[in-house]
């Protein structure tokens, strides 16, 4: 997945590129005699990770206090990118762990063999749909909504009631209101296509999609032209003077206008269609060859832990997969709860997306 569902929130930390999160831990930063069979054993546990990955400086350092490790992250691009870089160096990792595998892209990880199978301590609080890997070789951390948003007050204007599902974007009185990415290029784009897929099945979803372009749908290159140039309910798309009040972007999108709004407002500005949803998973792994197995091992315990998984709604916009992890009332008040999102089986993608996303282009794009 590539991380745009984190939104405007994580911009500047995904600018850090290579980053230690702090120096604590105690010890030596890193084993100045590796190979030695006396040296000690390392106090550094790497984190390979998308651009997108943050927490709150305080509850890192209370991990690496208690556990005696310092934990360092190193952001490799979008997750796509991360995950191809640890598939080609399978065996010789760049880090210990790695975190941003999900679910449309878990069997290619899972079938390159890059992960050594670890249970989690805490593992028994993730409710058991996130866990999609039965050898454990990845655990569940994160989930989000890929949906459509719309902009409420054109809605109101318009006296017309906003889309609640995917039959109905394909009803006249949204045509020409509806903009979403390209499947090929962004990962809402491609989370919107398996949301049809899962809908519609392998046989119907090119008759939805056909019916969707005869209805007016915008297909632009990613989320950020979506979502900040192209839509107008967002606060960048109305300094954009976006005309299209219809959006594939994320459920935690309405909560985030609320956060960055200046001044912040009341109520979002925009809703999400909750009929329309896929669900996304993501998910960390220790690597195969980690230098560092011990420090990993309990830095996968660390992201299942309540300290980290309530930390992560308001660092990154997703939502926890512990039963025991609360949200923040931002989330509570201005976000929803997708009942039921779509969801197409994880081998089935792997087997399908490169032929699905070649057929979506030829059909909807050229």
């Amino acid at each position: 997945m590539s991380t745009t569902k984190k939104l405007a929130g994580v911009a500047l930390a995904a600018a850090l590129g290579v980053t230690t999160l702090s120096a604590c831990g105690g010890g030596d930063a890193e084993d100045k005699t590796a190979g030695a069979t006396d040296a000690p054993k390392s106090k550094t546990v790497t984190l390979v990770s998308h651009d997108s990955f943050n927490v709150t400086d305080t509850v890192l350092k209370e991990f690496e206090q208690q556990s005696g490790y310092t934990v360092k992250v190193l952001k490799s691009g979008d997750a796509g990118a991360a995950l191809n870089q640890e598939i080609l160096t399978k065996g010789s990792p760049r880090g210990d762990v790695f975190f941003g595998v999900d679910n449309t892209f878990l069997s290619r990880a899972l079938d390159n063999g890059i992960f050594t199978p670890y249970e989690a301590k805490g593992l028994a609080e993730v409710k058991p749909e996130y866990v999609l890997d039965k050898e454990h070789r990845v655990t569940p951390v994160d989930s989000g909504d890929i949906c459509v948003n719309y902009d409420k007050a054109y809605f109101a204007d318009k006296k017309i009631a906003p889309p609640q599902t995917l039959d109905d974007l394909i009803k006249p009185e949204y045509k020409n209101l509806l903009v979403t990415e390209n499947a090929a290029t962004s990962s809402p784009g491609l989370g919107f296509l398996l949301a049809s897929v899962g809908k519609y099945g392998e046989d119907g979803w090119k008759d939805y999609w056909s019916k969707l372009k005869a209805n007016g749908v915008e297909v632009v290159d990613g989320w950020e032209q979506a979502y900040n140039e192209r839509f107008s309910g967002s606060a960048g798309g109305k300094k954009a003077k976006g005309d299209r009040p219809l959006v594939v972007s994320y459920a935690s999108s309405p909560p985030v206008e609320v956060l960055f709004g200046e001044p912040q407002p009341a109520e979002a500005p925009t809703g999400v269609s909750t009929g329309t949803c896929f669900r996304q998973i993501e998910f960390a792994g220790l690597l195969k060859g980690a230098k560092n197995e011990a420090g990993g091992k309990a830095l996968l315990d660390f992201l299942v832990s309540k300290k980290f998984q309530e930390d992560m709604p308001l660092q990154m916009f997703v939502n926890p997969v512990t039963k025991d992890a609360a949200l923040p009332e931002l989330f509570t008040k201005h976000g929803v709860v997708v009942e039921k999102p779509e969801n197409v089986a994880p081998e089935t993608i792997a087997k399908n997306r490169e032929q699905w996303v070649k057929a979506w282009t030829a059909l909807v794009v050229k």
